[in-house]
């Protein structure tokens, strides 16, 4: 099977750190990006210096033709996907859930959930075997707040990822039959720019104390299991959410 990956969110933190790595163990990568085009060149330059092709797309992942148009972009570039990351996520501004306003909460909701159904779908439609496709792997990105509910920070940001954690479960069912593989990946506390996009640029260093290894962890960290369940030595794993959490 080719290995032909898309990453959504490819252009900083765990999705640029998978892409590298993807890249490291012999991946093709599409960087998909929202607004940072100048990132996502330095990423696909990243993805080049290890020998592998890349291309950088930008694309609204909430949006359903744009969703489309992404894949078919990829395919024309590189070829059918076989493996997809969705990284693409924002968790809004953080505030006291009786403070948070309904456009950021339904913004995030749109990125997060609606983005990542999106392109699971459009994965599935092609790469399922009943579809003429080859298969692959899908790996959803969650988060620990799935879990841990982010109180006082952003509640809706946990919601939307324990929506993640829900239909990793659901598509690893209903996709298997087809050679679809599909996980997801729950992050703890990352050193990434989500942080400060949140407002809140110290948090990282405030709460590793609070994590039972001591520290926060990189995004290489987060993103090594990410590219190994879209790998081969994964190939009996499905449905599965992997806590990368340092035990928090």
């Amino acid at each position: 099977m080719s290995k032909i990956l898309l990453v959504t969110g490819g252009s900083r933190g765990i999705g640029a750190a998978a892409c590298r790595l993807a890249a490291r163990d012999g991946w093709d990568v599409a960087v998909g990006y929202g607004s940072d085009a100048s990132a996502a060149k330095q990423v696909v330059a990243s993805v080049e210096a290890a020998g592998r092709r890349a291309v950088a797309l930008q694309a609204e992942v909430s949006d359903e033709k744009a969703v489309i148009a992404l894949f078919d972009r990829v395919e024309e570039a590189l070829g059918p996907v076989t493996g997809l990351v969705n990284s693409a996520g924002i968790t809004g501004r953080a505030s006291p859930f009786i403070e948070a306003s309904v456009e950021e909460m339904q913004r995030t909701l749109d990125i997060n959930v609606m983005g990542s159904l999106l392109c699971c779908r459009e994965a599935a439609r092609r790469m399922g075997k009943g579809r003429g496709g080859a298969g692959g792997a899908i790996v959803n990105l969650s988060s620990g707040a799935a879990t841990l509910g982010s109180p006082g920070e952003f509640i809706w940001y946990a919601a939307s990822k324990g929506a993640i954690d829900s239909m990793t479960i659901g598509l690893s069912k209903e996709l298997g039959p087809e050679g679809i593989r599909v996980n997801a990946v729950a992050p703890g506390l990352i050193e990434t720019d989500i942080h400060a996009s949140a407002g809140i640029p110290d948090r990282v260093e405030r709460m590793a104390p609070t994590v039972p290894l001591g520290r926060s962890g990189s995004a290489e960290e987060a993103a090594e299991p990410v590219v190994w369940l879209l790998s081969e030595a994964a190939s009996y794993i499905n449905g599965t959410v992997i806590r990368v959490g340092g035990g928090r």
